[in-house]
């Protein structure tokens, strides 16, 4: 799988240990109302929800949980572009480039 070789890499090339975690989550912006975010954190928050996929620890706080319950995460290298792409079942649209969406 492209997306968890990717994660896999940028925390080993950040020298990150076991505590560390994959941080989704959902921000207002974006040119369709609602923006992705990724970031690796250490420092669990008040309400995270925690989930663990191909030994990847993933947490998600609870108003981005309502957002992308059911959401997969891939990666590309391809020539049409680089980088995750999620393909999440509750938005309703996308913009074209893939980094924000509407409900």
């Amino acid at each position: 799988d492209k997306a968890k070789s990717k994660i896999d890499h940028l925390m080993q090339d950040a020298a990150m240990d076991a505590n560390y975690f994959l941080r989704v989550s959902v921000k207002g912006g974006g040119c369709s109302g609602l923006s992705y975010n990724l970031d690796f954190d250490n420092e669990e928050q008040k309400g995270d929800q925690f989930f663990e996929d191909r030994g990847i620890r993933i947490a998600l706080d609870m108003k981005s949980f309502l957002y992308l319950a059911g959401t997969e995460l891939d990666f590309s290298d391809g020539l049409n572009g680089k980088g995750f792409n999620f393909h999440n079942p509750n938005a309703s649209r996308s913009c074209g480039c893939g980094e924000s969406f509407s409900v």
